[in-house]
């Protein structure tokens, strides 16, 4: 990043603590990177899905469905 954008960005932007409590540091939790590493598998599978028939209203459906879980494994409120 350049300095500039440092200078005028707030610290938090540039910062990698893990701090379950603010809403861009939760994001460096070991917990949260848990549950991405879950995410990308099902997307993952998902695309395995969509090569193994491809047919376009599978693909769009699947497509749906699967961000939908990406959302709900992701959501910070549980």
């Amino acid at each position: 990043m350049g300095r500039w954008l440092e200078w005028i960005l707030p610290d938090w932007v540039t910062s990698r603590r893990d701090d379950p409590s603010h809403s861009h540091g939760r994001r460096f939790t070991r917990r949260y990177r848990k549950k991405k590493e879950i995410v990308k598998s099902v997307w993952i599978g998902s695309g395995l899905v969509m090569l193994a028939f491809p047919a376009l209203p599978l693909i769009v459906a699947l497509s749906l469905l699967t961000t939908f879980l990406s959302f709900v494994i992701l959501d910070e409120t549980a």
